[in-house]
This record gives C-alpha cells, sequence and structure tokens, in this order.
C-alpha cells in the first residue's frame, strides 16, 4: 500500500487558549558557549541511556540510522512496530520516497508484499494525549505560531493547549504514513521529516519517535521524481537490511547511545546560549528561538 501526504492537504488545528509560561531567560555575560563547550561541562547524571526495547536500527551499506521510539505517545503503534521488526516484516526494506525539504519514506518494498503475521496493517490513529497524562512536558518559554506551549519530553519535540499533547514535526521526527482515513496507518510505512518543519502536520499524523543518529543518510538520497517525491521505480530504491530493535540485535553489534535530559541545567544552558547567541560570528542576538531549531544532543556510550 502507498502511503500519500500532502503539505496542502493538511489544515491546521486550531490552538485552544493559550497557557502562561515563564519568562525567557536574558541573555548570559559575554559570548555563548558552544554546544561543544556545554556537552564537555555536563555532569554524567544529566544524561539518559536509550532503552534497547524502545531503539530501532536501520542498517544501509553507508551506514546506520537509529530511532528511539516514543510508547508514552504512541503505545499501539509502537507495539505494533516491535512485533513487525520482530516477525520480520521489514527485511530488505527501503526508502521508497524523498520530496525535497519534506520528507524521507520508507517501507516493506516486497514484490509480492509480505502481509504481516504478527503486527497489523491499521490501527486507530494516535495523535493526541489529555494533557494530564503522565509525560514529563519540559516548557519551552518562547512563543510559538503552532501551539500556546512547547518543550520537550523525554528528548521528543512536543506541543500542548489546554486540553491535549502532542509531538510535533520537527526535523528527524518519525510518524506512521497513512492515505485520508486518519486510522489507515499501523507502522507499516514510516518517514522522517528532512527539510523545515512541516508543524501543520501536528495533531494530523501518529507520530512516534525520531531519529537521533543517521539524519545524514536519510536527508541525502536523490529527491524522487514522481508524484509527491516516490520513485518511480524499485531500481531507485535505496535498501536497508531490517528495521531491528537494539534489544534484538548482539550486545558487541549495537551502538550505545545517550541523549542529553531536556530537564537538566547544561541543557537549559545550551537553549539559552543558542537563544542568545553571540560570538566573532554572529553578533546580533536575536533572544528568542523555536523550538525545531533546538538540536537535543546524543552521544556514544562504551
Amino acid at each position: 500500500m502507498r502511503f500519500v501526504f500532502g503539505i496542502a492537504a493538511v489544515a491546521l488545528a486550531a490552538c485552544q487558549s493559550p497557557a502562561v509560561v515563564s519568562a525567557i531567560p536574558g541573555p548570559p555575560p559575554g559570548n555563548t558557549p558552544s554546544p561543544a563547550e556545554v556537552i564537555a561541562a555536563s555532569k554524567p547524571e544529566e544524561w539518559r541511556r536509550l532503552d534497547p526495547e524502545n531503539t530501532v536500527y536501520m542498517d544501509f551499506p553507508n551506514g546506520r540510522v537509529i530511532i528511539e521510539l516514543a510508547p508514552e505517545f504512541a503505545p499501539k503503534h509502537v507495539a505494533n512496530i516491535r512485533a513487525l521488526s520482530r516477525e520480520g516484516y521489514f527485511a530488505n526494506g527501503a526508502v521508497t520516497r524523498v520530496q525535497d525539504n519534506f520528507v524521507t519514506q520508507w517501507a516493506q518494498a516486497a514484490d509480492p508484499a509480505r502481509p504481516p503475521k504478527l503486527g497489523v496493517e491499521k490501527l486507530n490513529a494516535e495523535f493526541t494525549l489529555p494533557r494530564n497524562a503522565p509525560v514529563p512536558f519540559d516548557v519551552l518559554p518562547d512563543p510559538d505560531t503552532f501551539a500556546p506551549e512547547v518543550g520537550f519530553s523525554n528528548g521528543l519535540y512536543a506541543a500542548r493547549d489546554g486540553e491535549k499533547v502532542w509531538l510535533a514535526h520537527c526535523y528527524g521526527m518519525v510518524g506512521a504514513g497513512r492515505e485520508n482515513d486518519e486510522n489507515s496507518g499501523g507502522g507499516t510505512e514510516l518517514y522522517t521529516i528532512i527539510g523545515q518543519s512541516p508543524r501543520a502536520l501536528d495533531r494530523q499524523l501518529t507520530v512516534l519517535g525520531k531519529v537521533v543518529q543517521g539524519m545524514e543518510i536519510l536527508a541525502a538520497f536523490p529527491r524522487g521524481t514522481g508524484d509527491v517525491g516516490f520513485y518511480k521505480t524499485p531500481a531507485e530504491y535505496h535498501r536497508y537490511a531490517d528495521m531491528k530493535l537494539a534489544a534484538d540485535v548482539p550486545e558487541a553489534q549495537r551502538t550505545n547511545l545517550e541523549t542529553m535530559r531536556t530537564d537538566s541545567a547544561s541543557f537549559q544552558t545550551l537553549v539559552n546560549g543558542r537563544r542568545w547567541r553571540k560570538d566573532d560570528f554572529y553578533t546580533k542576538p536575536v533572544g528568542r528561538i523555536g523550538l525545531c531549531n533546538i538540536t537535543v544532543p546524543v552521544r556514544v556510550v562504551k
């Protein structure tokens, strides 16, 4: 099944009444620290190891793409991806669509298609959670065009209004492709954002994770020349070996990662340094930062 969605077809959902957020911190004195300097000065407890049960590997000929899943926001989709992975559904899959400044999309890409055995093709959409759901939310005080409040939930870009909380379509976020029926996706086809953040897609598709390593691979494939960036023939596909849970990969073959906690003092220092960036090149600090302009640091650990 070929899932297609486009920018023009998506309507922006109206935001609810604005929430009260904290004041934006003032500029630090002098030049702002670089991310490398903030990372070097951070403490071990300000980092969080990725859970192998919620980490997916896609091994391409030129490197490994690593995705952290978000079971708190899309539990049924994440469980389905685990089941599909463990049954071998994604073996010898392929990137089938690359639309410039929009998405890279991948699927099983088998001919003939192999139907799921343990997983399923379709699930009910998981667009939002109630605002009072037990998920962390580290608020970013800067104004946002698409939501009254934005921030991070376990390192994932997130937004909320007076009633709901959801994951946002920033660079590297991963979602489930679907057709017009909002319940026509399930995780058998996935996409990641490779261009300017199409936040109008928020609450229109199920977002279920984020690429934490390997975006340089997914963003560099040749653009498809078919409709909305699909490749015209299977010969143009870019194959990956499989989509495997890290938990199912021998320890010696794993890539062990940790991500900076977005509730840490070091992360706040990093964000404020980007907000008020001032160095030999950046001489006019802005004093504001957009949610999708923030990169959460990730590093390899022994």
